[in-house]
């Protein structure tokens, strides 16, 4: 036995899979000899390789730019990234009425499908307050409270997502926020404004103030806020005040830019290439498998499709079914790409104990249970995003209309971090209730700490009340 781990369960494992420009190249990995765990286990799971660009360097000097010049720095970056020229970034709030208007129907139903079932959960999981009476007149409380206002990022690259918009929107109201803006990037098809879906759907959940922006100008914005400018037609467009709390997803500049603004305010969690990992026995169906790989596979060249199994069988069907899956999808291309990619890949395990140690160390973003008696085995997992329990569980239900959020750690995260909820956008305030004969009970104690402390004058402030 030893502690590292063969590159193939067989000799075939590493050849693609099918044939033509879109054959599968899904990799297997033998971990059944392997005795690695923690750290050592961490580290040789399917990860991304190391991103050679550096943003902060970019980000930093963006933000040099827009403490100069706010607004015009935005106006200029957008330009040059987005390829429209604005007079400012906020967006009229006629054109959200609008594209609600036109909004196709059956989207309009599958949003608001979502935002129900999302909101019912958000609204069940804000945490209570709480007060504890620790003598008579000595009381302590716990309240949450919303902060003020947000700021929540939208991204527009290779795909349009409004159920982003709806996995950040729905828990800041749950939570209370009074003060919600939005900023998505501006479309050159769509004149200069957000895709017409994201405006529809901020429009149906009441957000009025959106912006047309996207990268990291629109984060410098929301952290340090924008003058408004008059437009030509006469109107005035108002400025934008800085905000508490930055969420939402977004590239390599975005998530740099949350790093560097976090401080000033809040932020979500620097949110990276999507991921899924599915612990799978020989009673997983192949076809649902693959399917599910190939789901997350097609959101970008470098997300991460990581099948967790005991059952070399099952491997060999899950590339079958690949081989057949992957050449009728839209963004064949796309998938194949990141199903090639380092970050994803098979993993042959010595059985299902060994599955679920595996898959607490790689705590994975999205993770699915294909096995017997699901609910027992994913009660088990400590470290992952969200848990999808059972074949009929597939985590784009989770994406769009589970009612649970689809904003989660990713990249290993999982271990210290959770879901997008509404303690996002809530922050615990204590109060100290103490009566004179409440604090007469511990002034000796506070008296006998301030001068271990050697901070004499904290005990006095207790013992002046009784002189």
């Amino acid at each position: 036995m030893n502690d590292s781990a063969s590159t193939t369960a067989d000799p075939a494992a590493s050849t693609p899979v099918g044939g033509g420009v879109h054959a599968v190249d899904f990799r297997v990995q033998d971990l059944r000899e392997s005795r690695a765990t923690g750290a050592d286990l961490r580290a040789i799971m399917p990860r991304a390789a190391a991103v050679a660009q550096d943003a902060t360097a970019t980000v930093t000097a963006l933000f040099e730019r827009f403490h100069a010049a706010p607004l015009p720095t935005v106006l200029d970056v957008t330009e040059q990234f987005d390829g429209v020229r604005l007079e400012h970034p906020r967006v009229p709030e006629e054109h959200l009425d609008e594209a609600l208007a036109q909004l196709d129907p059956r989207v309009l139903h599958a949003l608001e499908t979502a935002i129900d079932r999302v909101r019912r959960f958000a609204e069940a999981t804000r945490p209570a307050d709480t007060a504890v009476t620790m003598a008579d007149g000595a009381r302590v409380a716990n309240r949450w409270l919303p902060v003020s206002r947000v700021g929540l990022y939208v991204p527009g690259g290779l795909a349009v997502y409004p159920s982003s918009l709806v996995m950040n929107v729905v828990p800041a109201q749950a939570a209370g926020v009074a003060s919600i803006a939005l900023a998505s990037p501006p479309q050159k098809a769509q004149g200069g404004r957000p895709h017409p879906t994201i405006l529809a759907a901020a429009a149906l959940l009441g957000i009025r103030e959106v912006y047309a922006m996207g990268g990291a100008q629109a984060v410098a914005a929301f952290a340090w806020g924008l003058p408004g400018a008059e437009r030509a037609d006469g109107t005035t467009a108002p400025p934008l005040p800085a905000v508490d709390v930055v969420t939402g997803p977004g590239n390599v500049f975005v998530a740099t830019a949350k790093r560097l603004v976090r401080g000033r305010v809040g932020i979500d969690s620097e949110a990276g290439t999507t991921e899924i990992a599915i612990l799978a026995d020989d009673t997983a169906d192949p076809r649902f498998v693959a399917a599910d790989l190939i789901s997350q596979a097609e959101h970008d060249p470098n997300a991460a499709s990581v099948l967790i199994t005991d059952a070399p069988e099952l491997i060999d069907a899950v590339r079958s079914a690949l081989a057949d899956l992957v050449p009728a999808t839209r963004h064949a291309e796309r998938v194949a790409t990141a199903l090639a990619g380092p970050q994803s890949g098979a993993l042959l395990v010595r059985d299902l104990d060994h599955g679920v140690a595996v898959c607490d160390a790689y705590a994975a973003e999205h993770l699915e249970i294909h096995t017997r008696d699901a609910a027992a085995v994913a009660a088990r997992i400590r470290n992952a995003g969200a848990v999808f329990v059972g074949p009929f569980s597939p985590v784009s239900l989770g994406d769009y209309c589970a009612g649970s959020n689809h904003v989660l750690p990713t990249a290993g995260t999982a271990t210290y971090s959770s879901a997008l909820n509404t303690t996002t956008f809530l922050k615990a305030v204590q109060y100290i209730d103490y009566d004179r004969d409440g604090l007469a009970a511990v002034a000796a104690e506070v008296r006998a700490l301030s001068d271990a402390e050697d901070l004499p004058a904290h005990g006095d402030a207790v013992d002046i009340r009784f002189a």
